[in-house]
């Protein structure tokens, strides 16, 4: 799930709080190199014995090679490569190159299915309920080409074309994303990729970006 969007990984990183890494499709990174993804785990690892990375289906897409085959399904959609399997695989061989004689295991699991197998408690009735006699309400009124929804708490009518002309992204500059980088303390992986390209950094601009290294030096002060 999360396949253009990283809502749920960063609200299951948010209710977690258990969480190192939270990788979604708004927040490109790389794997290796400093400053990248797999030396932030293998730095985890070292200083806690394990770590937990939460990966949106969408993330990372541009990371993985692809073929001619794989192209879009039927519905036009983009056919996504499995980011998890493949970021194991990918973490395995990395693992076995720069730590040969350090014992590791990766517990892949897939939460698609339990997500959606979660029992509705009295909040999801509800709001499905209003929802249904919403739909059958406009319905009965001669609407077509809506769905029913809520915008700023109110129930309406929404048409579909205005529900098509975006989509509902994560904004990294909101204070959520920022919440989860305080959280668990992941750097930003693009600045980083940036910094590499540019020359040579040392490990507080690897990890930190301006804004929290002025922070961090006034702090120090």
């Amino acid at each position: 799930m999360g396949r253009n969007a990283g809502h749920i990984a960063l609200r299951a990183t948010l209710s977690s709080r258990d969480v190192d890494c939270c990788l979604i499709p708004e927040v490109p990174f790389f794997t290796e190199g400093p400053g990248g993804l797999f030396e932030f785990l293998d730095g985890r690892i070292s200083e806690n014995g394990h770590c937990v990375v939460v990966v949106a289906e969408g993330a990372g897409q541009d990371l993985i090679p692809r073929t001619a085959e794989q192209g879009f399904d039927d519905s036009g959609n983009l056919q996504l490569l499995d980011i998890g399997q493949w970021l194991v695989a990918e973490l395995k061989k990395w693992w076995k190159k720069h730590n040969p004689d350090k014992l590791f295991a990766v517990k892949y699991i897939d939460p698609t299915y339990m997500v959606r197998a979660v029992p509705s408690n009295a909040a999801d009735t509800f709001f499905c309920t209003l929802l249904a006699q919403s739909a059958v309400h406009g319905a009965m009124a001669g609407y077509t080409s809506f769905v029913a929804g809520t915008v700023n708490g109110v129930y309406c009518y929404i048409p579909l074309d205005q529900i098509s002309q975006s989509t509902h992204k994560v904004d990294i500059h909101n204070h959520i994303w920022a919440w989860v980088r305080s959280i668990n303390s992941q750097p930003d992986f693009k600045a980083c990729e940036n910094r590499n390209s540019n020359g040579s950094a040392s490990d507080m601009d690897l990890n930190f970006t301006p804004k929290e290294k002025a922070a961090a030096a006034e702090k120090s002060d």
